[in-house]
């Protein structure tokens, strides 16, 4: 049995399963390690929700083959969007800005300005998001993250290669 003969519909519930696994990790490392999340990693938290939201639905729906299509371009989109704001956040671990700012709180920001304004300023980001606070394996959490986000894009892009072959074993 190879992992391409599961199906669409385990294969979209693996996906769920690993993204709600990442935000259960980062929810424990914030309420039990006391690692507050910077904007950026809010951001890629976003990300991750809404790439298992997408996941759950298509492993409940079980969609044929132009479904499977669709919810994988929209996961690629996701997960590349994720990627995008990983890639942020490691190269401000890696080239810190000279100037260390802490920025509002993610949610604050959001009740006060435009969601798009918000993104902006977490791209913009300064010192909070540029500071390590935890490493496993020498990889700091926005690494993870980043790989992550990478796997789950050729994941997406998988599924999406994945489709007809989906349709000629689904029934009916």
């Amino acid at each position: 049995m190879t992992i391409s003969s599961l199906g669409p519909r385990k294969l979209a519930l693996a996906g769920f399963f690993v993204c709600a696994g990442l935000i259960g990790f980062a929810l424990y490392l914030q309420y039990f390690e006391n690692l507050e999340p910077c904007p950026l990693c809010m951001l890629q938290r976003i990300c991750f929700f809404a790439l298992g939201i997408l996941f759950l639905l298509a492993a409940i729906q079980g969609p044929g083959k132009l479904g499977v299509r669709i919810y994988a371009i929209l996961e690629f989109a996701v997960a590349a969007t994720g990627l995008g704001f990983a890639s942020r956040h490691v190269l401000l671990q890696w080239f810190p800005p000279d100037v260390s700012a802490c920025t509002a709180d993610l949610f604050f920001q959001l009740s006060r300005f435009p969601v798009l304004r918000v993104v902006r300023k977490a791209l913009e980001a300064t010192g909070d998001c540029a500071k390590v606070d935890w490493t496993l394996f020498g990889l700091s959490i926005a690494q993870w993250s980043w790989i992550w986000f990478a796997i789950l894009v050729v994941f997406a892009i998988w599924l999406f290669r994945l489709a007809p072959q989906a349709s000629a074993r689904r029934p009916g």
